[in-house]
């Protein structure tokens, strides 16, 4: 059997915040990813920020942000990053977000928010647009153009 080209490293929960005072009633969920790669050590942050809309008025009533590490088995350059790096890294985090946010509308005495299994295709273009490079020698990112 062939290694993986990457693995995920690890992930974490860096920001969440909720405002339940409210019955969202109907919701809609938003998700922008967005990634920074350095090509120095093949490491590939992700960040994911989740949000779950009110569709009445269309505010977030919860917003978290997680961030994960992939890493390339060999470091390569941004551009010879395979296309389907995209979207298995979401769909990878993706199941750890979806049981977040299960646990924390539980913990919070609030009937959980159950999200459903979603194909979640259409955010690897965004998140390739949305990938800057690290410059390891100034500790900047330099936008992907």
């Amino acid at each position: 059997m062939k290694e993986a080209s990457f693995r995920l490293e690890g992930y974490r929960f860096e920001k969440v915040n909720m405002d339940l005072s409210a019955n969202p009633g109907q919701i809609g969920i938003n998700i922008v990813p967005s990634g920074v790669y350095n090509p120095s050590n093949g490491q590939y942050d992700l960040s994911f920020v989740f949000q779950a809309l009110r569709q009445t008025d269309n505010q977030a009533f919860i917003t978290i942000l997680c961030k994960a590490r992939f890493v390339f088995r060999e470091p390569v350059l941004l551009e010879e990053i395979p296309d389907y790096f995209y979207l298995n890294s979401i769909a990878i985090l993706f199941p750890y977000v979806r049981a977040f946010v299960s646990i924390i509308t539980l913990q919070a005495n609030i009937n959980p928010l159950m999200l459903p299994t979603m194909n979640l295709a259409s955010l690897q273009e965004t998140l390739k647009k949305n990938t800057n490079v690290c410059d390891d020698e100034k500790g900047k990112t330099i936008p992907n153009s």
